[in-house]
C-alpha cells in the first residue's frame, strides 16, 4: 500500500512550480500504479498553452473558474465538479480566471520531472535499469 501526504510533497523536487501553474505530483511512475496523479494549481489570471502528444490526460476541477479552448474546437468553462479527459491529445489553452485546483491523472505515467517544452509538450521519458534516456 501507498500512503502519502500532500504536506509531504511540498517544498521537494516533487513539487513542481512554473510561471503559470504548480503540480505537485502525488504518484508517478517509480510508484508501479501505471498512471501518475498530481495535485495542480493553475494560478489566477495565467493562460497556458498544452500539448500532451505523448500522454492521455483526465483532470477534475476542485477549486476555481476558469476554461479551456481545443485548439481549433470548443471552449468548456471550468469549475468545482467539471472533468475532462485529453483523450485525442489536443492542443489546448488552459485560462484560470481564479486559481483552478485540479487533481490530474496521466498515462503513462510521469516520473515527475517533466515541464511543458515551447509547444506545451511534456516529454516521453523512459527509464532503464532506473536511468533515463
Amino acid at each position: 500500500m501507498i500512503v502519502k501526504q500532500l504536506d509531504d510533497i511540498k517544498g521537494t523536487s516533487h513539487d513542481i512550480d512554473t510561471p503559470t501553474w504548480n503540480s505537485r505530483r502525488l504518484l508517478l511512475k517509480q510508484d508501479g500504479m501505471g498512471f501518475s496523479m498530481h495535485d495542480t494549481v493553475i494560478k489566477a489570471g495565467t493562460e497556458t498553452l498544452i500539448w500532451y502528444r505523448n500522454h492521455v490526460e483526465a483532470v477534475y476541477c476542485i477549486e476555481g473558474e476558469g476554461e479551456i479552448e481545443v485548439i481549433g474546437g470548443k471552449t468548456y468553462p471550468i469549475s468545482p465538479g467539471m472533468l475532462y479527459a485529453l483523450d485525442g491529445h489536443e492542443k489546448h489553452l488552459l485560462r484560470a480566471r481564479s486559481q483552478l485546483r485540479m487533481v490530474c491523472v496521466f498515462n503513462p505515467p510521469l516520473t515527475g520531472t517533466e515541464v511543458h517544452d515551447q509547444d506545451g509538450v511534456y516529454p516521453l521519458i523512459e527509464e532503464e535499469n532506473g536511468v533515463q534516456r
